[in-house]
């Protein structure tokens, strides 16, 4: 263990290496100058700047009205609050405005921020994700800070960027592998570009940004952490980058093309109709229209990828019918933090309404709900004895955090793709199982899915092998399809399906093989306007009895009423 522990530090050393040429003092210096402003490509609201020029700031659903105060003086209703504060994403928005006022207070803002918070101290300014988007955010929005400034301002500008670089620098020997150690060195990439660095500091900045994107972008294009979100804005990073790097006339490190070009059409795999992206692993809400800025800012015309076995989702489309599966085991500790315990969970969308989905991730600000989002049951799949197919690490005290990383969960996810013919011709499927609850209840969970050329059906079925006895006292499973809070919910009399009508005028029918089905509440996280209450069709039973259920959504057509409830059984 010493000896891996020696290892370990050496590694690190060696990795950081590159950067002690960007530190001040001997063998580095301070930046002189500013040479681009790469693009910023967040969605931005001019309104917002109003809001902070007159005093309020509204982050992560708290606003906080300083009056004529600096923000950065007054407490902080949440965490979340303040690194959306300090991170200064939000100068974008007074870029929109395009005002002598809008640049005359992001100047006095920054200015602000120098003064009373510009040295390294113990407070969430200074923790390193929060230090690199706050680089990168004075970098893009440098056009806004600095048009109409003094060159005392300016200098005094340079010297801030300085310091940061220099103590992120520093610390990315003792930032774990993972997301935050991904987009330190990317905002040191954008350092040593826009300041003119030199071609040492160029190189050697691509190179240790060519070594993480190598290790966190798998082949199929997913990051190793699973969470679609971080595709999204590792990509907002990255273009930007790309061509900060062609305007200095500096062939971008070979890593970095690979992985936008990977990355794209995987970030298409996880999108429904509505142009939102599937709810896995910790994503939320995103605006459609990043994802389209996305696009179009590369090439919009790469097809979505339908098979990912290295990050371990598919997707299955028929005309308009989307299918996305999460088939792969959780990510390794270091990326599992907000990971969720959603194998074999799917969400489902007809055209540009979304039928099934996974709860999500509530958004900042909202962290009580996040480990009730990440346990099996908020997610479209079997859940049994009310236990999650993971084992989160606890960590107690008051400043526990909500999220935690996996420990536990299954290992082993084997999947395979088939077509089945149907009345319609032959239609994508896939076979998958998990092994999560094995060792404490001796069964495998087993799902298989087939949807229909027309996207007319999706068949399903949910079985559990016992493999061996288990220590689990029960055998009771519940089968969950969480619905969009856009759809609506209407049992049939007798109970054996479930109506569901939808935004664009549609109604499909649920039918589980006859077994009995309840519509119960449920609560849907990753709404742009906060959590909001929804429905979900739920199908229970024992696995010693009824160890398999055949289920199906099938679109209703007034004309095919008789075929529509016939609740006959996937053949498998």
């Amino acid at each position: 263990m010493i000896v891996a522990r020696q290892s370990a530090r050496r590694a690190s050393r060696l990795a950081t290496a590159p950067f002690r040429l960007l530190l001040p003092g001997p063998g580095g210096a301070l930046p002189d100058k500013l040479v681009i402003a790469p693009q910023d490509l967040r969605t931005t609201d001019p309104t917002v700047a109003n809001d902070i020029y007159a005093g309020y700031f509204a982050f992560a659903g708290k606003v906080v009205a300083v009056g004529g105060a600096s923000p950065f003086g007054v407490p902080p209703p949440s965490d979340a609050w303040s690194e959306a504060l300090m991170g200064f994403g939000w100068l974008r928005h007074l870029r929109a405005a395009d005002s002598a006022l809008a640049r005359a207070n992001a100047r006095a803002l920054v200015n602000d921020w120098i003064t009373e918070v510009g040295r390294p101290q113990a407070s969430p300014a200074w923790r390193p994700d929060v230090v690199g988007r706050r680089l990168i955010s004075w970098l893009t929005q440098s056009p806004l800070i600095l048009e109409g400034a003094d060159r005392t301002f300016y200098k005094r500008f340079l010297r801030s960027v300085g310091r940061q670089t220099a103590w992120l620098a520093r610390a990315l020997g003792d930032i774990p592998e993972g997301e935050t150690r991904l987009n330190a060195v990317i905002a040191l990439a954008y350092v040593a570009l826009c300041t003119g660095g030199s071609a040492g500091q160029v190189r050697r900045a691509s190179r240790l940004l060519g070594e993480l994107l190598d290790r966190q972008i798998l082949p199929d294009g997913g990051h190793v952490g699973r969470n679609p979100q971080t595709i999204v804005d590792l990509l907002t990073d990255l273009l930007p980058l790309r061509q900060a790097y062609a305007n200095q006339g500096v062939e971008p490190p070979r890593p970095l093309l690979n992985a936008v070009d990977r990355m794209m059409p995987a970030i298409k795999l996880f999108r429904h109709g509505d142009g939102a992206l599937a709810l896995f692993n910790g994503m939320s809400t995103t605006p459609p229209d990043r994802l389209a800025t996305l696009l179009a800012y590369n090439d919009a015309r790469v097809q979505a990828i339908e098979n990912a076995p290295h990050s371990g989702y598919q997707r299955l489309q028929a005309r308009q019918s989307v299918v996305v599966v999460d088939a792969g085991p959780p990510p390794a500790p270091a990326y599992s933090d907000r990971a969720h315990a959603g194998c074999l969970s799917f969400e489902f969308s007809d055209g540009v309404s979304r039928v099934v989905v996974n709860c999500g991730a509530p958004p900042p600000g909202v962290e009580q709900w996040r480990q009730i989002a990440r346990a099996t049951a908020a997610h479209s799949t079997l859940t049994l004895a009310d236990t999650s197919s993971c084992r989160f690490a606890t960590i107690q005290g008051p400043g526990a955090a909500p999220s935690t990383p996996i420990i536990g969960g299954p290992s082993a996810v084997p999947m395979q793709r088939e077509v089945q013919r149907g009345p319609a011709g032959p239609g994508p499927g896939l076979v998958a199982s998990h092994d999560g609850y094995e060792a404490a209840f001796g069964v495998l969970h087993q799902r298989r899915l087939v949807l229909e050329a027309d996207g007319r059906r999706l068949l399903g079925e949910d079985r559990l092998v016992v493999t061996h006895a288990g220590r689990g006292a029960s055998d009771a499973y519940a089968l969950r399809f969480h619905l969009h809070p856009s759809v609506r919910a209407t049992r049939t009399p007798d109970g054996a399906a479930v109506l569901l009508d939808l935004p664009n005028g549609r109604t499909w029918t649920f039918t589980a093989g006859g077994l009995p089905t309840v519509v119960e509440e449920s609560i849907f996280f990753a709404a742009p306007d906060g959590a909001r209450a929804g429905e979900q069709i739920v199908v229970s039973g024992g696995f010693g009895e009824t160890p398999a259920v055949s289920w199906r959504f099938e679109r209703y057509d007034a004309g095919r009423a008789d075929e529509t409830f016939e609740a006959d059984s996937l053949d498998v």
